[in-house]
């Protein structure tokens, strides 16, 4: 009985403990053997707890905004009422109001490590970097013959040792490899 009454939303454990012991119904009996007199008194303390013999500290809505009575709110009223309490604090500027406008916490928990939206903060952790491969070292890594700072070699009519740095280029070039960063052990 108990658990098949938390299914409603707005009844929760102790609302239908309380229920069932003000109605004098065994809890643990099963939904399916209540006889119509007694599904229809729970469906009335359900609908209007606060007319029963019912504490009035068991309601979920005391002292409602609009109207000052007591009620115990079911099913979408919930959702709705939440929702136009929440409009009226933003409508009236209060901080409350502006906090649900901002997104933030509103009942004073902390912001400051908590509650984050969005990425990490802080240093991003770097990946490892791939050695390089001695063939290709020496082709990409030594400058060309004729570069400032390079001694032109033969001189003399000899071919330069740039033109012998050129063609290993173009035969490097001709292989597709991906670049380091992206390769994955």
């Amino acid at each position: 009985m108990i658990v098949g009454l938390t299914q409603i939303r707005g009844v929760g454990y102790m609302f239908a403990n309380t229920i069932l012991n003000v109605l004098k119904i065994n809890p643990n009996q099963r939904i399916g053997y209540l006889s119509p007199e007694q599904i229809n008194s729970i469906e009335s303390i359900i609908k209007n707890p606060s007319g029963s013999n019912f504490p009035s500290w068991f309601l979920n809505r005391r002292k409602d905004v609009e109207t000052g009575e007591d009620k115990h709110l079911l099913t979408s009223d919930i959702a709705f009422t939440v929702r136009n309490d929440i409009e009226r604090e933003k409508t009236s500027g209060s901080w409350r109001g502006i906090r649900h406008m901002f997104g933030l916490k509103v009942r004073g928990q902390r912001t400051r490590c908590t509650g984050r939206k969005g990425g990490a903060v802080g240093v991003a952790k770097g990946g490892k970097v791939m050695p390089t491969r001695e063939g290709a070292a020496g082709a990409e890594g030594a400058p060309a013959a004729g570069a400032e700072g390079a001694p032109a070699a033969g001189a003399e009519g000899a071919p330069a040792a740039g033109a012998e740095g050129a063609a290993k280029t173009k035969e490097s070039s001709g292989k597709k490899e991906a670049p380091a960063a992206d390769k994955k052990k």
